[in-house]
């Protein structure tokens, strides 16, 4: 080396790149910026080459890589390029899952959450979309196992797994708060043994029984519950023919209701608002309750 050669105590080197000595020396350490000599004291004494390592090595650090990313860059091991695509992949999980946890924190301080339910809420908000679906997927493998794939049953099942539970990079908190309702709702065995029951009923052969005009059931059945008319009352009978015509044969409503009361449950409706929910889709009007109204008239004026 030339006697001549521009040399820089760590106290210089840190002085010119904005690093602090404590940092220099920890560097200097590890090997990522090696000193150049030593002086007749023992001090570490480092060139020009090394000033512009050291100035490489901050501006990694800046971008956020750890040491050992850096190190493989300078070792030319990968590419500042390649570090460069890792790192942001990597930021941008960072961002999603801060996202959500903004989320998460915005549901808890509205609902005012206790210790158990904030946890909860946490670690089922922090699954991925795959593990989310996986437990969609398992709830509907346990509801519809052993179906003929043929029957009207299992093709609600494909529809179920057809409707994935996803939630955005930047979720509402009103999103997280579905998540969480519908994660605990499949994990209830009632509600899975109700589902089955549905999925069963649906596969199995049987009479036709009278049809019926859905939007009727919604206007004269859900107009009589939300006024307040009894289903077995004079008013009642008036409303749920309507809907039926007044000659329907007591066998035939009968019939009917057992069919509806088979398909008309209020949790798996708010299963299917839950996903809408999550996935960010507008929400429907509810029709269970018009429907067991109109049940409950069926089985009182037949």
């Amino acid at each position: 080396m030339n006697d001549h050669t521009e040399l820089f105590t760590i106290g210089q080197l840190a002085s010119r790149t904005g690093v602090s000595v404590r940092t220099v020396r920890f560097w200097s350490d590890m090997g990522i910026v090696a000193p150049t000599r030593r002086s007749a004291g023992g001090y570490r004494l480092y060139d020009l080459a090394a000033l512009a390592r050291l100035d490489l090595v901050r501006t990694l650090r800046e971008l956020g890589l750890d040491l050992e990313a850096v190190q493989r860059v300078l070792d030319r091991q990968d590419t500042v390029a390649e570090i460069a695509g890792a790192h942001a992949d990597a930021l941008d999980a960072e961002i999603r899952l801060l996202r959500l946890r903004r989320a998460v924190l915005r549901s808890i301080a509205r609902r005012g959450s206790t210790t158990e339910e904030m946890r909860l809420m946490h670690r089922l908000a922090r699954l991925s979309a795959q593990e989310r679906q996986r437990v969609i997927d398992d709830f509907v493998d346990q509801a519809f196992a052993g179906l003929d794939p043929d029957t009207p049953g299992a093709q609600i099942a494909q529809r179920m797994r057809q409707m994935p539970a996803e939630l955005p990079d930047d979720p509402t908190a009103e999103q997280v708060d579905a998540w969480v309702e519908l994660a605990e709702l499949v994990g209830d065995e009632a509600f899975q043994r109700r589902v089955r029951q549905m999925a069963v009923a649906g596969a199995e052969p049987g009479e036709q029984p009278q049809q019926y005009d859905h939007e009727s059931v919604l206007e004269h059945g859900g107009g009589a519950l939300a006024a307040g008319i009894a289903p077995e009352s004079a008013e009642g009978g008036a409303a749920l023919h309507r809907i039926i015509g007044a000659d329907t044969p007591a066998e035939e409503r009968v019939r009917l209701a057992d069919e509806l009361e088979r398909f008309t449950d209020r949790r798996v409706e708010r299963y299917w608002q839950l996903i809408g929910a999550v996935n960010g889709r507008p929400p429907f009007p509810p029709s269970a309750a018009a429907f067991e109204w109109f049940i409950a008239a069926l089985r009182a004026h037949r």
